[in-house]
């Protein structure tokens, strides 16, 4: 990712503006974007089989969960990406990185929402994304118990579609005023907790209105222009890169908390680009500067 900072005030963010970050012809990103849609109804059919039935839940070294349907679907998906594209890299959450240096780099997060769907609340989904030389590219977000899915390549536009409907071309909304908006975020005790947005508290009383929905589904109604920010902290880079290329390709802005366009800073900003100044304003309203002690 590139350094956006918001300082800068410029705004870095619409179609144009997304086009110009394409590494690749129109051809090849389809083609990579065909790959990862086939690869999310492999994910589809196998957190379809395990939903709402017994699950093997298990506790990894960092405490987070994951069942036998998270290892399932990101094995299935790396042997596919690995049989259509031998020499591109994996990022995944469950089998981590192979290849990492490799100019073409895939980054999976085969249940986000496993919580959810541990307990059966049907807000889960896969997320695939692809990079070129640090650009995202290409990106799929799809929720099989919901019977939706989002995708995005560069320069061809945010779309979405149903089981009942036609796909159609997605927007993010064009409110510029704090006070009309809508903020979605993860965990507001995270938020908080974690001492990185000492403003967003601010921020809520701010808003016309405030909802905790996070994981890709935020991502999701952010490009469809139901929301104009959504608010994270704990991010890892497989859980941002998707929702991060589609929100860009639906006119949309991403970054983290220093207004930089990263993946791994563990903070995640997305909006739809006109309030995200305002917002990261908020944010940081409060913040204390380090100043040099005087002796």
């Amino acid at each position: 990712m590139t350094d956006d900072p918001i300082a800068s005030g410029k705004g870095a963010f619409g179609h144009e503006w997304s086009l110009s970050l394409r590494r690749g012809t129109d051809a090849e990103l389809r083609g990579w974007l065909e790959v990862a849609m086939a690869a999310c109804d492999d994910a589809d059919a196998i957190a379809r089989q395990h939903f709402r039935r017994d699950l093997q839940i298990t506790t990894k070294p960092d405490r987070t969960f994951v069942t036998q349907a998270d290892t399932a679907i990101e094995g299935r998906i790396r042997a596919r990406l690995a049989h259509a594209f031998p020499d591109h890299g994996l990022v995944g959450e469950e089998y981590g990185t192979e290849a990492g240096g490799a100019s073409v780099r895939w980054y999976i997060d085969p249940i986000d929402g496993t919580h959810n769907y541990i307990r059966g609340v049907p807000l889960f989904g896969t997320l695939l994304a692809v990079e070129r030389d640090g650009e995202l590219q290409a990106a799929v977000m799809s929720a099989p118990a919901l019977d939706e899915r989002w995708w995005a390549h560069r320069g061809g536009g945010a779309w979405a579609r149903n089981r009942e409907e036609a796909s159609r071309r997605i927007a993010v909304s064009g409110i510029d005023d704090l006070a009309d908006a809508q903020i979605l975020y993860g965990s507001g005790r995270d938020i908080v907790a974690s001492g990185l947005a000492p403003g967003f508290d601010d921020l809520l009383r701010d808003v016309w209105r405030e909802r905790g929905f996070g994981d890709f589904w935020g991502y999701a109604l952010l490009a469809e222009g139901a929301a104009e920010g959504v608010v994270e902290v704990g991010l890892s880079s497989w859980d941002a890169a998707a929702p991060m290329l589609i929100i860009e390709e639906a006119g949309g802005r991403a970054t983290d908390f220093a207004g930089n366009r990263a993946l791994d800073s563990g903070t995640f900003l997305a909006s739809n680009g006109r309030l995200h100044g305002a917002i990261l304003e908020r944010l940081r309203r409060g913040a204390v500067s380090a100043v040099p002690t005087s002796y």
